[in-house]
């Protein structure tokens, strides 16, 4: 999880929708935006170019019109995060990573090839978006959710032995373009940029000059 950006203007569509008997929070222009806004990644396990996208809302709406339109309740989420948060442990105890930088409170990191996500302040907001995050690769209670729950740790760990391999490139040769992969690695709309990010913030003492991109 990591910071965004959200565009301060809601999408035309939700006042409209707001006001009809049976209207839609989906439309394409709210699909769009939090496509572009959230760029184009789940806010909560940052896979991307999802096959399977969901509107989720931050805090349930439970029929309530003002929760269930309002612009920054809306988040882009994947199927399978989206089911993993849909109980009530986790009704309005998630961080809002709009508002608070997720990297400044959460420590998250690929270990032994499991995820590590460690809550950085006493705060129950915190370590519940810690534990959900968690699930989110490592729940395993139905047999598709092993299966989705695989497909992620998979692709994280692609994503980091891919940041492993520049890294290497980049201190025996010093080339260019390691750096700019490296650069792109690190940026917040890249695929799993909070561990791409927090391994070199734990490794800056050997990657200083690594230290303007995160």
């Amino acid at each position: 999880m990591i910071k965004i950006e959200r565009t301060p203007t809601p999408p035309a569509s939700l006042a409209i929708e707001k006001n009809k008997n049976s209207g839609s929070y989906r439309n394409p222009d709210v699909i769009a935006l939090l496509r572009r806004d959230f760029h184009d990644k789940c806010y909560i396990c940052e896979l991307n170019e999802l096959q399977s996208v969901e509107v989720e809302h931050l805090k349930p709406h439970h029929g309530d019109k003002e929760l269930k339109f309002d612009w920054n309740n809306l988040f882009y989420s994947c199927a399978h995060c989206n089911s993993v948060k849909n109980t009530p442990q986790y009704d309005n105890a998630i961080l809002d990573c709009c508002l608070v930088d997720p990297e400044e409170v959460l420590l998250q990191k690929l270990e032994n090839g499991h995820v590590v996500v460690v809550p950085l302040v006493e705060d129950k907001k915190v370590s519940m978006t810690a534990q959900l995050i968690t699930e989110c690769f490592d729940k395993s209670n139905t047999g598709i959710r092993l299966i989705e729950c695989e497909t992620r740790v998979n692709a994280l760990r692609k994503t980091m032995n891919l940041l492993y391999k520049t890294l290497a490139d980049y201190e025996k040769s010093r080339n260019k373009r390691s750096l700019n992969i490296l650069h792109g690695m690190l940026d917040r709309e890249y695929k799993f940029a909070a561990f791409t990010r927090n391994y070199v913030r734990e490794h800056l003492e050997q990657y200083p000059y690594l230290e303007e991109y995160i």
